[in-house]
């Protein structure tokens, strides 16, 4: 059994993150979201194929020809147009029953088991408190009746994952769907004409870990569900005077200097340097290279590779993009004063984000000037410039 994992889309409400890269290959826990995918399908599948598009060099260059030891086949999705269409670029390369996800999703491996067991067409499902914002699934004897995108009266409340088991004859269907009023081919489509048809489409009700990351605050609820499970290795420099609680990982070739206080869950990624006197705690990833400077304070936050964060700032709750650097006396807000949820714009709507404490999205390249603040919910694009002592409260240019 082989599975086909989607990692094609350009990510645009990732953005500014995903301006130089797919938002498969942006980290959460110390790696790419589609290896923590691909990870969960390891044990089941004797092959992967990896549909790809936007910046698709970078994905080959990352997954190479193997992967888990299994071999992985590449296939282009030149133009994004939805899910079936997605799929539909694997068809000569799969002629068995076969698995399908994006590789945007955090999933376990029980999930995938439950679809690979089923003997015919599956799809996963979740009992979820807000159905409206997903497909909704009806079921029947334990098989999928219809599925109703996003409804606003929603008749059950079994949202569709987004994770299947198909057989080949779904690429028939996929051919035959037409373009829904999104202008996408929504594989929902191509299930529902299979219902349709009297087809038997299992649905497999699952109730574990499992999340859609398409947001940029979504990398920080993913990267504190991973991180959970982290176990201590201190492989790395740690200098005498430095204070570590557990769980921490210190990959070999990190630095922790002397007066540094690291409070677990915390990953630092080989080549990063933190301190002295710096204090590091919640769910945190100081990615590979990455500077943390003297009386620092991170804080569930996610530092991309090669960025710097200067003495004398905090950084909470925040996803920094790569080769950032924060200027001393960098301030990140993360709370808002009447206690409501922290927006943030999203394709230039304010979104609430669930989240009571957010801080910032700081996309690649991007410079602060000393004593800057910003505000919580801002996103900085790509190769921003502040100035001395600058106060930001709103997003400055994130690509759209």
């Amino acid at each position: 059994m082989k599975v086909v994992v989607v990692a094609a889309g350009e990510g645009t409400r990732m953005r500014p993150l995903t301006a130089k890269r797919p938002k498969p290959l942006l980290p959460v826990a110390g790696r790419p979201i589609v290896e923590h995918a691909m990870d969960a399908c390891a044990d089941l599948v004797d092959g992967y194929v990896l549909v790809v598009g936007y910046r698709g060099d970078q994905v080959r260059d990352r997954i190479g020809d193997e992967y888990a030891g299994h071999p992985v086949t590449y296939t282009k999705q030149g133009e994004q147009l939805g899910t079936a269409h997605a799929i539909g670029q694997a068809a000569d390369h799969v002629d068995e029953r076969f698995l399908a996800l994006n590789g945007d999703v955090l999933l376990t491996e029980n999930l995938v088991t439950g679809l690979a067991e089923t003997p015919a067409n599956a799809m996963a499902v979740k009992r979820v408190e807000n159905p409206s914002s997903f497909g909704v699934v009806n079921v029947g004897d334990g098989r999928v009746t219809g599925i109703v995108e996003k409804p606003a009266d929603p008749p059950t409340n079994l949202a569709n994952l987004g994770v299947y088991a198909f057989e080949p004859e779904i690429f028939d269907y996929i051919e035959a769907t037409e373009l829904s009023e999104r202008g996408e081919y929504e594989i929902t489509d191509s299930l529902g004409a299979l219902v349709a048809d009297g087809e038997r489409v299992d649905a497999v009700e699952y109730d574990g870990r499992w999340l859609d990351v398409g947001r940029p605050w979504d990398l920080l609820e993913a990267n504190e569900t991973l991180l959970a499970d982290l176990e201590d290795d201190r492989r790395g420099t740690i200098e005498d005077g430095a204070t570590i609680h557990g769980p921490v990982v210190v990959e070999d070739g990190a630095r922790v200097r002397a007066g540094a206080y690291v409070e677990g869950p915390v990953l630092i990624q080989s080549g990063a340097d933190v301190g002295p006197n710096a204090y590091v705690r919640g769910s945190t990833v100081i990615g590979p290279d990455v500077r943390v400077g003297n009386a620092v304070e991170v804080k569930n936050s996610i530092l991309m590779a090669d960025t710097a964060v200067g003495h004398l700032s905090y950084v909470g709750d925040s996803v920094l993009g790569e080769n950032v650097n924060l200027g001393a006396g960098t301030k990140v807000a993360n709370l808002r004063h009447d206690d409501e949820n922290v927006e943030m714009r999203v394709k230039s709507e304010a979104v609430d984000t669930g989240r009571r404490k957010l801080g910032v999205v700081v996309g690649d390249g991007t410079k602060t000037g000393i004593n800057t603040s910003i505000n919580a919910g801002v996103k900085l694009g790509e190769e921003t410039r502040t100035g001395l002592g600058e106060a930001v409260t709103r997003d400055t240019d994130t690509g759209l």
